[in-house]
């Protein structure tokens, strides 16, 4: 069992690039890519909490638990 991030499904359904995601949010690419990869150990609350803002999105439409 692990934690899945949806960030691509997401950024799929906005119609929005990685690039822009980061322009938005404020967070580096190479962060932005260890989400997206599933590499991440750990994310903060107040960086879901951008991305939800960004991608008018829940905290669940972002992370699932498989």
């Amino acid at each position: 069992m692990e934690i899945i991030i949806n960030l691509d499904q997401m950024l799929e359904k906005r119609a929005m690039t990685l690039t822009e995601l980061s322009d938005i949010v404020g967070i580096t690419m190479a962060n932005l890519s260890i989400l997206k990869t599933g590499k991440a150990k750990a994310i903060r609350f107040s960086t879901l909490a951008a991305l939800c803002a960004a991608l008018d999105c829940q905290p669940g439409d972002l992370i699932a638990y498989q």
